[in-house]
Protein backbone atom coordinates (compact mmCIF):
# COMPACT_ATOMS: atom_id res chain seq x y z
CA UNK A 1 0.00 0.00 0.00
CA UNK A 2 0.94 3.26 -0.81
CA UNK A 3 1.74 5.48 2.73
CA UNK A 4 1.07 9.05 2.21
CA UNK A 5 3.36 11.43 5.12
CA UNK A 6 2.18 11.97 8.58
CA UNK A 7 0.84 15.31 7.72
CA UNK A 8 -1.68 14.27 4.80
CA UNK A 9 -2.64 11.39 7.29
CA UNK A 10 -3.31 14.20 10.13
CA UNK A 11 -5.23 16.07 7.64
CA UNK A 12 -7.27 13.27 6.59
CA UNK A 13 -8.68 12.62 10.36
CA UNK A 14 -9.51 15.71 11.96
CA UNK A 15 -12.11 17.81 12.06
CA UNK A 16 -13.46 19.41 8.90
CA UNK A 17 -12.66 23.40 8.97
CA UNK A 18 -16.26 24.32 8.55
CA UNK A 19 -19.37 23.05 8.98
CA UNK A 20 -21.01 24.16 5.96
CA UNK A 21 -24.36 21.98 5.19
CA UNK A 22 -24.34 20.38 1.42
CA UNK A 23 -25.54 22.47 -0.28
CA UNK A 24 -23.00 25.15 1.01
CA UNK A 25 -20.18 23.21 0.14
CA UNK A 26 -21.52 22.24 -2.92
CA UNK A 27 -21.91 25.75 -3.80
CA UNK A 28 -18.08 25.98 -2.90
CA UNK A 29 -17.32 23.27 -5.20
CA UNK A 30 -18.36 24.77 -8.19
CA UNK A 31 -17.27 28.32 -7.38
CA UNK A 32 -14.05 26.88 -6.41
CA UNK A 33 -13.60 25.02 -9.84
CA UNK A 34 -15.33 27.66 -11.51
CA UNK A 35 -12.87 30.26 -10.20
CA UNK A 36 -9.64 27.91 -12.09
CA UNK A 37 -11.08 27.37 -15.24
CA UNK A 38 -11.79 30.95 -15.54
CA UNK A 39 -8.57 32.34 -14.69
CA UNK A 40 -6.54 29.54 -16.69
CA UNK A 41 -9.27 29.92 -20.06
CA UNK A 42 -10.19 33.49 -19.88
CA UNK A 43 -7.37 35.41 -18.11
CA UNK A 44 -4.67 32.77 -19.40
CA UNK A 45 -3.01 32.70 -15.43
CA UNK A 46 -0.62 29.46 -14.98
CA UNK A 47 -2.46 26.67 -13.76
CA UNK A 48 -0.53 27.03 -10.13
CA UNK A 49 -1.63 30.46 -9.85
CA UNK A 50 -4.98 29.67 -11.07
CA UNK A 51 -5.12 26.44 -8.22
CA UNK A 52 -3.47 28.36 -5.32
CA UNK A 53 -6.47 31.09 -5.59
CA UNK A 54 -9.18 28.62 -6.28
CA UNK A 55 -7.97 26.36 -3.11
CA UNK A 56 -8.66 29.54 -1.55
CA UNK A 57 -11.97 30.61 -2.87
CA UNK A 58 -13.14 26.98 -2.54
CA UNK A 59 -12.04 28.08 1.33
CA UNK A 60 -14.04 31.14 1.67
CA UNK A 61 -16.95 30.09 -0.14
CA UNK A 62 -17.56 26.97 2.20
CA UNK A 63 -17.51 29.46 5.10
CA UNK A 64 -13.94 28.42 6.95
CA UNK A 65 -11.66 30.74 8.28
CA UNK A 66 -8.82 32.14 6.45
CA UNK A 67 -6.06 30.99 7.90
CA UNK A 68 -7.36 27.36 8.31
CA UNK A 69 -7.62 27.16 4.13
CA UNK A 70 -4.09 28.77 4.00
CA UNK A 71 -2.95 25.68 6.41
CA UNK A 72 -4.67 23.05 4.37
CA UNK A 73 -3.64 24.09 1.47
CA UNK A 74 -0.14 24.33 2.50
CA UNK A 75 -0.06 21.02 3.65
CA UNK A 76 -1.87 19.22 0.72
CA UNK A 77 0.68 20.82 -1.35
CA UNK A 78 3.85 19.76 0.87
CA UNK A 79 2.79 16.29 1.35
CA UNK A 80 1.99 15.99 -2.40
CA UNK A 81 5.14 17.22 -3.18
CA UNK A 82 6.88 15.39 -0.95
CA UNK A 83 4.87 11.82 -2.16
CA UNK A 84 5.80 12.02 -5.68
CA UNK A 85 8.44 15.42 -6.66
CA UNK A 86 11.27 13.21 -6.14
CA UNK A 87 9.35 10.04 -8.34
CA UNK A 88 8.95 13.07 -11.14
CA UNK A 89 12.74 14.25 -11.02
CA UNK A 90 14.03 11.03 -11.39
CA UNK A 91 11.74 10.32 -14.39
CA UNK A 92 12.76 13.53 -15.93
CA UNK A 93 16.13 12.46 -15.39
CA UNK A 94 15.66 9.50 -17.38
CA UNK A 95 13.95 10.73 -20.56
CA UNK A 96 16.55 13.43 -20.81
CA UNK A 97 19.10 10.40 -20.59
CA UNK A 98 17.17 8.05 -22.83
CA UNK A 99 16.20 10.93 -25.39
CA UNK A 100 20.05 12.78 -25.44
CA UNK A 101 21.87 9.51 -25.81
CA UNK A 102 19.89 8.46 -29.18
CA UNK A 103 18.59 5.48 -26.95
CA UNK A 104 15.13 6.28 -28.03
CA UNK A 105 16.37 6.52 -31.91
CA UNK A 106 17.52 3.39 -31.70
CA UNK A 107 14.83 1.59 -29.73
CA UNK A 108 12.35 3.88 -32.93
CA UNK A 109 14.99 2.84 -36.01
CA UNK A 110 15.36 -1.27 -34.74
CA UNK A 111 11.30 -1.40 -34.51
CA UNK A 112 10.90 0.55 -37.78
CA UNK A 113 13.91 -2.16 -39.83
CA UNK A 114 11.48 -5.06 -38.82
CA UNK A 115 8.21 -3.07 -39.78
CA UNK A 116 6.42 -2.23 -43.23
CA UNK A 117 3.47 -1.91 -44.87
CA UNK A 118 0.39 -2.27 -42.83
CA UNK A 119 2.29 -3.32 -39.73
CA UNK A 120 3.66 0.21 -39.74
CA UNK A 121 0.52 1.42 -37.23
CA UNK A 122 1.37 -1.21 -34.91
CA UNK A 123 5.38 -0.93 -35.06
CA UNK A 124 4.37 3.39 -33.90
CA UNK A 125 2.00 2.59 -31.24
CA UNK A 126 4.49 -0.16 -29.86
CA UNK A 127 7.37 2.75 -29.92
CA UNK A 128 5.04 5.11 -28.61
CA UNK A 129 3.81 2.98 -25.44
CA UNK A 130 7.55 2.27 -24.74
CA UNK A 131 9.02 5.31 -25.31
CA UNK A 132 6.17 7.04 -23.26
CA UNK A 133 6.64 4.90 -19.91
CA UNK A 134 9.32 7.20 -18.47
CA UNK A 135 9.18 10.51 -20.47
CA UNK A 136 6.28 13.37 -20.45
CA UNK A 137 3.33 13.17 -23.17
CA UNK A 138 4.97 16.65 -24.43
CA UNK A 139 8.89 15.83 -24.31
CA UNK A 140 7.20 11.97 -26.03
CA UNK A 141 5.31 14.22 -28.83
CA UNK A 142 8.57 16.38 -29.88
CA UNK A 143 10.26 12.96 -29.89
CA UNK A 144 8.21 10.86 -32.06
CA UNK A 145 7.08 13.84 -34.12
CA UNK A 146 10.27 13.83 -36.25
CA UNK A 147 9.88 9.80 -36.71
CA UNK A 148 6.48 9.77 -37.79
CA UNK A 149 7.06 12.71 -40.53
CA UNK A 150 9.99 10.89 -42.33
CA UNK A 151 8.04 6.89 -41.99
CA UNK A 152 4.90 9.65 -43.30
CA UNK A 153 7.09 11.39 -46.21
CA UNK A 154 9.68 7.98 -46.70
CA UNK A 155 6.62 5.34 -47.12
CA UNK A 156 4.30 7.70 -48.50
CA UNK A 157 2.02 7.11 -46.04
CA UNK A 158 -0.92 8.88 -45.27
CA UNK A 159 0.18 11.23 -41.81
CA UNK A 160 -2.80 10.51 -39.75
CA UNK A 161 -2.22 6.46 -40.06
CA UNK A 162 1.38 6.67 -38.39
CA UNK A 163 0.66 9.96 -35.96
CA UNK A 164 -2.74 8.60 -34.54
CA UNK A 165 -1.52 5.75 -33.39
CA UNK A 166 2.03 7.23 -31.82
CA UNK A 167 0.10 9.59 -30.24
CA UNK A 168 -2.24 7.14 -28.62
CA UNK A 169 0.65 5.26 -26.76
CA UNK A 170 2.03 8.42 -25.70
CA UNK A 171 -1.37 9.89 -24.35
CA UNK A 172 -2.28 6.27 -22.88
CA UNK A 173 0.61 5.87 -20.76
CA UNK A 174 0.36 9.54 -19.82
CA UNK A 175 -2.76 9.17 -18.29
CA UNK A 176 -3.00 5.44 -17.12
CA UNK A 177 0.21 4.37 -16.26
CA UNK A 178 2.76 5.17 -13.60
CA UNK A 179 5.77 6.85 -13.26
CA UNK A 180 3.34 9.30 -15.04
CA UNK A 181 2.38 12.43 -12.61
CA UNK A 182 -1.27 11.90 -12.87
CA UNK A 183 -1.55 8.74 -12.07
CA UNK A 184 1.09 9.32 -9.19
CA UNK A 185 -0.89 11.81 -8.05
CA UNK A 186 -3.88 9.48 -7.63
CA UNK A 187 -2.13 6.43 -6.16
CA UNK A 188 -1.14 8.77 -3.56
CA UNK A 189 -4.60 10.84 -3.05
CA UNK A 190 -6.30 7.33 -2.74
CA UNK A 191 -4.00 4.88 -0.99
CA UNK A 192 -3.73 2.81 -4.16
CA UNK A 193 -1.51 0.30 -4.63
CA UNK A 194 1.34 1.47 -6.99
CA UNK A 195 2.38 -2.37 -8.55
CA UNK A 196 -1.25 -3.47 -8.32
CA UNK A 197 -2.30 -0.06 -10.16
CA UNK A 198 0.66 -0.47 -12.74
CA UNK A 199 -0.41 -3.89 -13.78
CA UNK A 200 -3.84 -3.19 -14.35
CA UNK A 201 -3.02 -0.28 -15.67
CA UNK A 202 -1.11 -1.84 -18.32
CA UNK A 203 -4.12 -4.34 -18.75
CA UNK A 204 -6.72 -1.83 -19.40
CA UNK A 205 -4.29 0.28 -21.42
CA UNK A 206 -3.25 -2.51 -24.46
CA UNK A 207 -6.87 -3.08 -25.52
CA UNK A 208 -7.40 1.05 -25.63
CA UNK A 209 -4.65 1.95 -27.59
CA UNK A 210 -5.36 -0.86 -30.12
CA UNK A 211 -8.54 1.27 -30.42
CA UNK A 212 -7.50 4.71 -29.94
CA UNK A 213 -3.97 3.74 -32.12
CA UNK A 214 -3.76 1.82 -35.09
CA UNK A 215 -7.70 0.92 -35.29
CA UNK A 216 -9.03 4.66 -35.73
CA UNK A 217 -6.36 5.71 -37.49
CA UNK A 218 -7.56 3.83 -40.20
CA UNK A 219 -10.95 6.13 -40.14
CA UNK A 220 -8.98 9.45 -39.41
CA UNK A 221 -6.95 8.76 -42.79
CA UNK A 222 -10.00 8.80 -44.44
CA UNK A 223 -11.48 11.90 -42.51
CA UNK A 224 -8.30 14.16 -42.72
CA UNK A 225 -5.62 12.69 -45.45
CA UNK A 226 -2.82 15.51 -45.43
CA UNK A 227 0.59 15.11 -46.28
CA UNK A 228 3.68 15.05 -44.04
CA UNK A 229 4.76 18.91 -43.51
CA UNK A 230 8.60 19.08 -44.54
CA UNK A 231 9.15 22.62 -42.28
CA UNK A 232 8.39 20.26 -39.02
CA UNK A 233 11.09 17.36 -40.14
CA UNK A 234 13.34 18.39 -37.16
CA UNK A 235 16.97 17.23 -36.70
CA UNK A 236 16.72 13.91 -34.24
CA UNK A 237 19.39 14.17 -31.46
CA UNK A 238 20.99 11.08 -32.44
CA UNK A 239 22.17 12.62 -35.60
CA UNK A 240 24.88 14.81 -33.48
CA UNK A 241 26.52 11.45 -32.23
CA UNK A 242 29.45 9.32 -33.22
CA UNK A 243 27.72 6.30 -31.39
CA UNK A 244 24.75 5.72 -29.49
CA UNK A 245 23.74 3.02 -27.05
CA UNK A 246 22.62 -0.36 -28.29
CA UNK A 247 18.76 -1.35 -28.69
CA UNK A 248 18.64 -4.21 -25.70
CA UNK A 249 20.63 -2.09 -23.47
CA UNK A 250 18.47 0.60 -23.91
CA UNK A 251 15.23 -1.18 -23.50
CA UNK A 252 15.79 -2.82 -20.52
CA UNK A 253 16.83 0.47 -19.01
CA UNK A 254 13.88 1.53 -20.02
CA UNK A 255 11.79 -1.28 -18.61
CA UNK A 256 13.91 -1.51 -15.34
CA UNK A 257 11.21 0.34 -12.82
CA UNK A 258 8.67 -1.63 -14.49
CA UNK A 259 9.75 -5.04 -13.62
CA UNK A 260 10.47 -3.79 -10.20
CA UNK A 261 7.39 -2.42 -9.69
CA UNK A 262 5.28 -5.34 -10.71
CA UNK A 263 7.70 -7.92 -9.00
CA UNK A 264 6.67 -5.94 -5.73
CA UNK A 265 3.13 -6.43 -6.51
CA UNK A 266 3.76 -10.00 -7.71
CA UNK A 267 5.49 -11.04 -3.97
CA UNK A 268 3.09 -8.95 -2.21
CA UNK A 269 0.38 -11.06 -3.19
CA UNK A 270 2.11 -14.45 -3.52
CA UNK A 271 4.05 -14.34 0.55
CA UNK A 272 1.72 -11.77 1.79
CA UNK A 273 3.54 -11.65 5.27
CA UNK A 274 5.23 -8.10 5.53
CA UNK A 275 7.82 -9.96 8.46
CA UNK A 276 9.11 -11.99 5.48
CA UNK A 277 12.61 -11.05 4.76
CA UNK A 278 12.03 -11.73 0.85
CA UNK A 279 8.83 -9.28 0.32
CA UNK A 280 10.85 -7.04 2.63
CA UNK A 281 13.66 -6.99 0.09
CA UNK A 282 11.18 -6.80 -3.01
CA UNK A 283 9.34 -4.24 -0.77
CA UNK A 284 11.98 -1.96 -0.86
CA UNK A 285 13.73 -2.48 -4.65
CA UNK A 286 10.11 -2.36 -5.94
CA UNK A 287 9.51 0.97 -4.25
CA UNK A 288 8.99 3.85 -6.98
CA UNK A 289 11.28 5.84 -5.53
CA UNK A 290 14.69 2.89 -5.65
CA UNK A 291 12.60 1.60 -8.93
CA UNK A 292 13.29 4.93 -10.61
CA UNK A 293 16.58 5.49 -8.44
CA UNK A 294 17.83 2.34 -10.02
CA UNK A 295 16.96 2.82 -13.33
CA UNK A 296 18.79 6.12 -13.32
CA UNK A 297 21.77 5.14 -12.13
CA UNK A 298 21.95 1.92 -14.76
CA UNK A 299 21.29 4.66 -17.62
CA UNK A 300 25.00 6.37 -16.58
CA UNK A 301 26.08 3.03 -17.94
CA UNK A 302 23.88 1.61 -20.54
CA UNK A 303 23.10 4.97 -22.08
CA UNK A 304 25.46 7.68 -21.36
CA UNK A 305 28.49 5.47 -21.56
CA UNK A 306 27.89 4.24 -25.05
CA UNK A 307 27.17 7.91 -26.19
CA UNK A 308 29.94 8.75 -24.86
CA UNK A 309 29.25 11.22 -22.59
CA UNK A 310 31.74 12.28 -20.19
CA UNK A 311 31.04 12.59 -16.78
CA UNK A 312 30.98 16.41 -16.60
CA UNK A 313 28.32 16.34 -19.71
CA UNK A 314 26.31 13.63 -17.59
CA UNK A 315 26.21 16.09 -14.89
CA UNK A 316 24.97 18.87 -17.38
CA UNK A 317 22.24 16.59 -19.10
CA UNK A 318 20.38 16.04 -15.15
CA UNK A 319 20.41 19.56 -14.71
CA UNK A 320 19.08 20.19 -17.76
CA UNK A 321 16.77 17.06 -17.08
CA UNK A 322 15.51 18.64 -14.30
CA UNK A 323 15.05 22.21 -15.08
CA UNK A 324 11.76 21.91 -17.26
CA UNK A 325 9.57 20.23 -14.29
CA UNK A 326 9.65 23.41 -12.28
CA UNK A 327 5.75 23.89 -13.57
CA UNK A 328 4.87 20.65 -13.32
CA UNK A 329 6.15 20.16 -9.87
CA UNK A 330 4.40 23.28 -8.80
CA UNK A 331 1.05 22.53 -10.77
CA UNK A 332 1.16 19.00 -9.32
CA UNK A 333 1.55 20.22 -5.58
CA UNK A 334 -1.00 22.97 -6.05
CA UNK A 335 -3.35 20.31 -7.31
CA UNK A 336 -2.48 18.33 -3.72
CA UNK A 337 -3.52 21.69 -2.00
CA UNK A 338 -6.47 21.99 -4.16
CA UNK A 339 -7.83 18.62 -2.93
CA UNK A 340 -6.72 18.65 0.82
CA UNK A 341 -8.85 22.19 0.91
CA UNK A 342 -11.53 20.33 -0.43
CA UNK A 343 -11.24 17.06 2.25
CA UNK A 344 -10.54 19.44 5.13
CA UNK A 345 -13.78 21.09 3.67
CA UNK A 346 -15.71 17.96 3.81
CA UNK A 347 -16.69 17.84 0.12
CA UNK A 348 -15.24 14.43 -0.05
CA UNK A 349 -17.23 12.92 2.83
CA UNK A 350 -20.39 14.90 0.69
CA UNK A 351 -19.29 13.01 -2.09
CA UNK A 352 -19.19 10.07 -0.37
CA UNK A 353 -22.61 10.71 0.98
CA UNK A 354 -24.25 11.92 -2.33
CA UNK A 355 -23.07 8.73 -4.42
CA UNK A 356 -24.64 6.33 -2.05
CA UNK A 357 -27.92 8.20 -2.00
CA UNK A 358 -27.89 8.31 -5.89
CA UNK A 359 -26.76 5.03 -6.60
CA UNK A 360 -23.78 6.12 -8.68
CA UNK A 361 -21.40 3.11 -9.03
CA UNK A 362 -17.64 4.57 -7.70
CA UNK A 363 -15.69 4.07 -10.36
CA UNK A 364 -18.59 6.10 -13.18
CA UNK A 365 -18.59 9.11 -10.56
CA UNK A 366 -14.90 9.51 -10.28
CA UNK A 367 -14.80 9.16 -14.74
CA UNK A 368 -17.50 11.90 -14.43
CA UNK A 369 -16.18 14.28 -12.16
CA UNK A 370 -12.23 13.96 -13.81
CA UNK A 371 -14.49 14.60 -17.39
CA UNK A 372 -16.19 17.32 -16.48
CA UNK A 373 -13.04 18.90 -15.06
CA UNK A 374 -10.50 18.37 -17.92
CA UNK A 375 -13.04 19.71 -20.37
CA UNK A 376 -13.05 22.71 -18.34
CA UNK A 377 -9.51 23.30 -17.40
CA UNK A 378 -8.29 21.41 -20.77
CA UNK A 379 -5.53 19.99 -18.35
CA UNK A 380 -5.45 16.39 -17.63
CA UNK A 381 -3.00 16.44 -14.77
CA UNK A 382 -5.30 19.21 -12.99
CA UNK A 383 -8.68 17.40 -13.70
CA UNK A 384 -6.60 13.99 -12.38
CA UNK A 385 -5.48 15.67 -9.26
CA UNK A 386 -8.66 17.70 -8.26
CA UNK A 387 -10.78 14.48 -9.30
CA UNK A 388 -8.87 12.42 -6.98
CA UNK A 389 -9.25 15.00 -3.87
CA UNK A 390 -13.13 14.50 -4.65
CA UNK A 391 -13.35 10.49 -4.55
CA UNK A 392 -10.88 10.02 -2.18
CA UNK A 393 -13.16 9.08 0.51
CA UNK A 394 -14.95 6.68 -1.70
CA UNK A 395 -11.75 4.46 -1.80
CA UNK A 396 -12.01 3.87 2.06
CA UNK A 397 -14.15 0.91 2.34
CA UNK A 398 -12.51 -0.50 -1.28
CA UNK A 399 -10.44 -3.73 -1.89
CA UNK A 400 -6.69 -2.87 -3.03
CA UNK A 401 -8.01 -3.67 -6.50
CA UNK A 402 -11.18 -1.74 -6.73
CA UNK A 403 -8.67 1.35 -5.05
CA UNK A 404 -6.46 0.56 -7.91
CA UNK A 405 -9.61 0.70 -10.52
CA UNK A 406 -10.78 3.64 -8.87
CA UNK A 407 -7.35 5.61 -10.23
CA UNK A 408 -7.36 4.17 -13.73
CA UNK A 409 -11.39 5.62 -13.77
CA UNK A 410 -9.47 8.94 -12.56
CA UNK A 411 -6.84 8.65 -15.50
CA UNK A 412 -9.18 7.70 -18.11
CA UNK A 413 -11.94 10.46 -17.53
CA UNK A 414 -8.32 13.21 -17.25
CA UNK A 415 -8.17 12.07 -21.68
CA UNK A 416 -11.71 13.12 -22.16
CA UNK A 417 -12.06 15.24 -25.39
CA UNK A 418 -8.97 18.11 -25.75
CA UNK A 419 -10.09 20.81 -27.56
CA UNK A 420 -8.84 24.55 -27.87
CA UNK A 421 -7.84 24.84 -24.14
CA UNK A 422 -5.21 22.45 -23.88
CA UNK A 423 -1.43 22.85 -25.03
CA UNK A 424 -1.63 19.14 -26.22
CA UNK A 425 -4.40 20.05 -28.99
CA UNK A 426 -1.99 23.25 -29.99
CA UNK A 427 1.16 20.86 -30.25
CA UNK A 428 -0.45 18.28 -32.48
CA UNK A 429 -1.94 21.07 -34.55
CA UNK A 430 1.28 22.91 -35.69
CA UNK A 431 3.52 19.62 -35.71
CA UNK A 432 1.13 18.43 -38.26
CA UNK A 433 0.44 21.45 -40.43
CA UNK A 434 -3.50 20.51 -39.24
CA UNK A 435 -6.33 23.06 -39.26
CA UNK A 436 -8.49 23.62 -35.61
CA UNK A 437 -11.18 21.49 -37.50
CA UNK A 438 -9.10 18.65 -38.59
CA UNK A 439 -7.34 18.63 -35.35
CA UNK A 440 -10.95 18.07 -33.81
CA UNK A 441 -11.50 15.36 -35.97
CA UNK A 442 -8.31 12.82 -35.66
CA UNK A 443 -6.60 14.09 -31.83
CA UNK A 444 -9.72 15.32 -30.02
CA UNK A 445 -11.98 12.01 -31.23
CA UNK A 446 -8.87 9.78 -30.72
CA UNK A 447 -8.68 11.41 -26.90
CA UNK A 448 -12.47 10.68 -26.16
CA UNK A 449 -11.91 7.13 -27.96
CA UNK A 450 -8.95 6.59 -24.99
CA UNK A 451 -11.27 8.05 -22.70
CA UNK A 452 -14.61 5.84 -23.20
CA UNK A 453 -12.52 2.36 -24.06
CA UNK A 454 -10.31 2.80 -21.18
CA UNK A 455 -13.03 3.74 -18.61
CA UNK A 456 -15.53 0.98 -20.33
CA UNK A 457 -12.63 -1.79 -19.24
CA UNK A 458 -12.32 -0.21 -15.73
CA UNK A 459 -15.98 -1.30 -15.12
CA UNK A 460 -15.98 -4.64 -16.92
CA UNK A 461 -12.53 -5.27 -14.51
CA UNK A 462 -14.42 -4.48 -11.70
CA UNK A 463 -17.29 -6.55 -12.01
CA UNK A 464 -14.58 -9.47 -13.01
CA UNK A 465 -11.98 -9.12 -10.70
Amino acid sequence: MTRLSVEMLAADTVEPITSAGHAQLGIAVLAGIAVIVLLITKFKLHAFLALTIGSLALGAFAGAPLDKAIASFTTGLGSTVAGVGVLIALGAILGKMLADSGGADQIVDTILAKAGGRSMPWAMVLIASVIGLPLFFEVGVVLLIPVVLMVAKRGNYSLMRIGIPALAGLSVMHGLVPPHPGPLVAIDAVQANLGVTLALGVLVAVPTVVIAGPLFSRVAARWVDVPAPERMIPQRPSEELDRRPGFGATLATILLPVVLMLAKALVDIVVDDPENTVQRVFDVIGSPLIALLAAVLVGFFTLGRPAGFSRERMSRLVEKGLAPIAGILLIVGAGGGFKQTLIDSGVGQMVLEISEDWSIPALLLAWLIAVAIRLATGSATVATVSAAGLVAPLAADMSTTHTALLVLAIGAGSLFFSHVNDAGFWLVKEYFGLSVGQTVKTWSVMETIISVVAGGVVLLLSLIL
